[in-house]
Parts: C-alpha cells; structure tokens; sequence
C-alpha cells in the first residue's frame, strides 16, 4: 500500500514533458502539498506562475488494482477538496504558448482554457469515461477546437459508438481535429489521421507495478517531443508518440513519479532505439531520419 504520494494529470504530465521542453503549469493545489513537491517542480524546470495554491486540502484520489497484470481497478476514494471550485487561470505570458495539452478535467475547464489561449500551434485534449456519460455535448464541443483527441481504446468506441477502432476514429475526426490518438496501454498507441495509421508500440516490461499515470505520461513524452522539434508534422508526431510510450513505461516500473524522475536522456533514448528496431525494417534509415 502506498499513501499521500505524488500524483495526478499534470504531475506526470509535466514532468515527462520536462524531459525534453519548458513546461508551463496550470493547476490547483491546497496549502497542505509537501514543499519538496514544489521543489521538484522547480528542480525540473516547470514554471509554477500558473499554479495556484488556496487554503485546503489538496486534491486526493485512491483505488486498488489487482489482477495479474494490474488490468483490474476499483476506486476507493476521490476528494476533489480545493479542486471542486477550479477555475484555470493564465498568467499572462502563458497566452502565447504554441503546445497546449488539456489535461483530464471537465470538458467546461479545458474550455475556459482555451478561450485564454492564442492561435497555438498544436492543441490537444483528453478525457475520460465520466465526462463521456455525463457531458457528451461538452466533450463534443471540446473536440471542435483542437487539433488532437486523446483518448483510450474503450473511450473512443463509447465515444463514436462503433465497435472497431478505424471506424471510430473516423467519426471523431469528424468533428474536425487532424488527428486522433488511442491509448492502448501495454499494447502501444494508435496515430490516425485522414489519410494514415501509425501504431507506435509498448515497451515490453517484464514488471509494472502501478499503472497510475502512464496515460499522463505518454502525454508528457509526446509533447515534450513536440515542442522540442517544434512542429506536429506528421513524421515528428509519429516519433513523439514513440517518446510517449518510453515514458509511459517509466511511469507504471514504481509508484508516483519515482522512476520517471530517476530516468534520464541517456536512457529515454536507449528505450526510444529499443522501439526503432521494434518497428523498423531498417533501424539505420530511421534514426538518421531524427
């Protein structure tokens, strides 16, 4: 058992993305979050000028997983405490942000944020299963505004109402994004745009011991990709994805953000070259490409 310990969208999230890009933080936290978490934030470069801090407890959340892969999730707890009255707030130089993830938060909260956003470069947003049976017009809303949906296999089938992922796919691209990405969890990540499909794969691992945030994670990797190449030209997304996925398998190999943290370039490039060769006929040709 593991208790009061790092966790949450943007704390994966921006510390993947960290790995390879300044991050700029929007979120809420209570008065009572350890100070070695703000510490860590900074250490890794991530701007907290958009962190608001209110008195209160912070957001806390609790599950237990079982199975013998993990697969299976039954939520103990959830206490939304400061986060239950959120309402995200840009500071002012944040406005011009060219990369902008939309965490998974109500569909009306990614909203206001994108109404303080300028014409950024690449916008993407998640969701999740609640919002789907509960604010479906939202969640439509949202989609007509990015570039990106995020979501996982199941989602997206609930979502479109289709039964296969190609045939989902399509009805959300519908609604106007470029693209499309499907989480698959130990089975990779699928790219889908109008005319292509990209599947990035997992890393194999022989242990995972918390699946908690590798969603967050991938979506760290492949924005701090992103914003490292500086575009999300369909060759630079494809290998973002790649990069998600090396971070994704950090996040679930220990608790909270502990392996994430630990990791470094060195060995998110010799994962990333492990997932060249994966998908590679010819591993040379690939990486002279990066």
């Amino acid at each position: 058992m593991v208790i009061d310990v790092l966790g949450g969208s943007a704390s994966f999230f921006s510390l993947a993305a960290g790995m390879f890009a300044p991050v700029r933080l929007v979120a809420v936290v209570g008065e009572d979050l350890p100070k070695e978490h703000h510490a860590l934030f900074r250490e890794r470069g991530i701007d907290l000028e958009g962190l608001q801090v209110k008195p209160g407890k912070t957001f806390r959340w609790s599950a237990r997983y079982s199975g013998p892969r993990l697969e299976s999730r039954v939520t103990l707890d959830t206490q939304l405490n400061v986060f239950a009255d959120f309402h995200p707030q840009l500071p002012d130089k944040y406005r011009d942000s060219r990369f902008v993830f939309l965490a998974n938060i109500q569909p009306a909260l990614q909203l206001e944020v994108l109404d303080q956003v300028g014409d950024a470069d690449f916008i993407a947003c998640d969701t999740m299963k609640l919002w789907l049976d509960t604010e479906m017009a939202g969640v439509e809303r949202l989609f007509r505004r990015v570039h990106c949906v995020l979501m996982n296999d199941e989602e997206a089938m609930q979502f479109s109402g289709e039964n296969f992922l190609p045939a989902a796919a399509r009805v959300i691209l519908s609604y106007g994004p470029r693209c499309v990405i499907i989480k698959r969890g130990e089975v990779g990540s699928l790219l889908f745009t109008r005319e292509r499909v990209f599947a990035a794969p997992a890393l194999p691992l022989e242990t995972v011991r918390d699946p908690t945030g590798a969603g967050d994670a991938f979506a760290g990797g492949l924005f701090g990709a992103l914003a490292r190449a500086g575009h999300a030209e369909e060759p630079a997304l494809r290998q973002a994805m790649l990069y998600g996925n090396v971070l994704g398998s950090l996040a679930v190999e220990d608790f909270s953000v502990r392996r994430m943290v630990k990791a470094d370039a060195a060995e998110i490039e010799r994962r990333l070259s492990t997932l060249v060769r994966m998908i590679s006929l010819d591993e040379d040709h690939v990486l002279k490409g990066r």
